[in-house]
């Protein structure tokens, strides 16, 4: 499987967990006290994780598209390829898990942030920016 086929299925895959975690927290949203209420950092997070999966995975199929319409030199196609797809996989993840143990919220987000600012440099570098 290329490049582009793999950050299509992660872009797409994304989105689809966004549609599913969007709908398991529609469920339970209306309790007023729900994750702590509407403005706690728990519920927050929450959210945030969900708009990551949707938001990351349109991020992946953007890539995806780019790669195919200008050409970008390898191997920096390849590193952002993995990079964008780590980032996807793992922000939403990072954010509910600081949901559940706010402790964790510093070194959580570190694979995601760093993963994806790779990810962009590459591209750019590849595109010979």
């Amino acid at each position: 499987m290329n490049t582009v086929e793999l950050n299509l299925m992660a872009g797409w895959s994304g989105i689809g967990m966004g549609f599913v975690s969007g709908g398991l927290m529609g469920l339970r949203f209306v309790g007023e006290q729900w994750l702590g209420g509407y403005t706690s950092l728990r519920r927050r997070l929450v959210r945030l994780g969900h708009i990551a999966f949707t938001a990351l995975g349109f991020v992946n199929i953007a890539f995806a598209l780019s790669v195919d319409a200008v050409a970008v030199a390898e191997p920096w196609q390849q590193i952002a390829s993995f990079s964008f797809i780590v980032g996807a996989a793992t922000m939403p993840f990072a954010c509910f898990l600081a949901a559940w143990k706010q402790g964790l919220v510093p070194g959580l987000f570190t694979v995601p942030v760093a993963s994806l600012f790779i990810g962009v440099g590459s591209l750019l570098i590849g595109w010979g920016l």
